[in-house]
């Protein structure tokens, strides 16, 4: 490599936008950002824009160009940014099924760039409906384990690697007690600090979350130990159109006593550690999930976690040999599908052991809760700290420049193939 600074247009959520895959999109392009070596055009989506032109950070100026655009872009947007900016690498990210537009026209842009998609796919069996997307990159970076799996068994050829997100260390931390009873007490005066264990479930009121769920099976915990004994905060819109009226859901229940309380504001990243660290335990048990930021950012906080066994969240909850909350071995697994994803395992728990699971936090001592999260926080500092997650994209960027070059001297790429008729 010389000394030119390697360029990368980005297509994904909004990197300065609070989703998961907008934040993970910011931390790599930051990182990149502060090693010298890089500069970014990102395309930022996924979002409702209130205006659309390019803007900048002060921090990084012209060395990361970032402009709104609906979804995630068209086709010609895409050829307009590449021809004016001429990027040395497209990267882009998010689910397989957003992207058909990009990978047909992958001849058109690998022709002068190598193309790498930071892939996650939710569970097997292998979608070998996707082939033709995957072998329509130069490398492939996987979220997850069962992500890395799918890909090394259906394009093996393909270069790929396993990056799993990764939490920004200097903000989700264990908040000291004092600060964490400060905010209870500004946030929830009608109890008093600790006499109730609380659950926290952040994520968005989506179908696959099984947020109503959550909420039906919650009450018959209570049922069990009391009303007055736990309380699940929920860090969600109750009335997305994508999933259930939740609200409508806790009334029915009787759930009129702050049992349920919904937090609904779009809350700042220094936020967020508070509401996890006054949390005794944080809660996803999604029929199909990817990797689940949330509980991950929870265990950085020291908060120990309760998930299905499924996608990413299982790498989580485990290292193989240690526990840091409780997974749940799916009761079910259904084959669902649909026109455009033929087929998947949806993992499905039961209410008897998400119950069990919740009773054996609840019956832990307050001392035996934060030694479980102090261990899953060990987990996350060892398994998804930011410095591997910079180096290992520094690497995968670095390479794959070096491997496939770019426009004059672009490598390996044939935008045909030859095979029987």
């Amino acid at each position: 490599m010389t000394g030119k600074k390697i360029k990368i247009m980005t297509l994904s959520d909004h990197p300065l936008s609070p989703s998961g895959v907008g934040t993970q999109t910011r931390y790599i392009i930051e990182g990149m950002l502060k090693t010298g070596k890089y500069e970014f055009i990102s395309l930022g989506g996924a979002i409702k824009h209130d205006q659309y032109n390019p803007s900048k950070t002060e921090e990084y100026g012209d060395q990361w160009l970032i402009f709104p655009v609906d979804g995630y872009g068209t086709q010609d947007q895409v050829r307009s940014m590449i021809w004016k900016y001429k990027p040395d690498i497209l990267w882009f990210m998010t689910d397989p099924r957003f992207w058909g537009w990009l990978w047909d026209m992958d001849n058109e842009i690998r022709a002068q760039m190598p193309m790498i998609y930071y892939h996650v796919w939710d569970n097997f069996p292998a979608p070998e409906f996707n082939t033709p997307r995957y072998r329509s990159n130069d490398h492939i970076a996987c979220i997850s384990k069962v992500t890395h799996s799918i890909i090394q068994e259906l394009t093996p050829d393909i270069t790929n690697s396993y990056v799993p997100h990764a939490v920004d260390g200097d903000i989700f931390v264990p908040i000291p007690e004092d600060q964490v009873e400060k905010f209870h007490d500004e946030h929830f005066p009608d109890d008093k600090f600790g006499e109730k264990v609380v659950f926290f479930w952040s994520n968005r009121n989506a179908r696959r979350k099984q947020s109503g769920t959550l909420i039906w099976w919650f009450k018959e915990f209570l049922e069990e130990v009391g009303h007055d004994k736990a309380r699940l905060i929920m860090h969600t819109e109750p009335k997305d159109v994508h999933g259930q009226d939740l609200l409508q859901i806790a009334a029915h229940l009787g759930l009129d006593n702050r049992e349920v309380i919904f937090s609904t504001k779009k809350l700042p990243l220094t936020i967020l550690p508070l509401f996890y660290s006054l949390a005794d335990c944080t809660i996803n048990i999604s029929d199909a999930e990817g990797f689940g930021l949330a509980t991950l950012e929870s265990l950085a906080c020291g908060t120990p976690i309760i998930v299905n066994m499924t996608g990413g969240l299982q790498e989580q909850v485990t290292d193989g040999e240690d526990t840091f909350g409780i997974g749940i071995e799916p009761a079910s697994k259904a084959i669902i599908g649909s026109q455009e994803v033929p087929y998947i395992y949806e993992d499905r728990i039961s209410k008897e052991d998400f119950i069990a699971a919740m009773k054996k936090i609840y019956d832990m001592t307050r001392e035996e809760r934060k030694e479980l999260g102090l261990r899953g926080r060990q987990h996350v500092l060892k398994s998804y700290n930011f410095d591997n997650y910079i180096q290992k994209w520094d690497e995968i960027f670095t390479d794959t420049y070096n491997t496939h070059g770019s426009w004059e001297n672009r490598k390996g790429f044939k935008p045909y193939t030859f095979g029987e008729i």
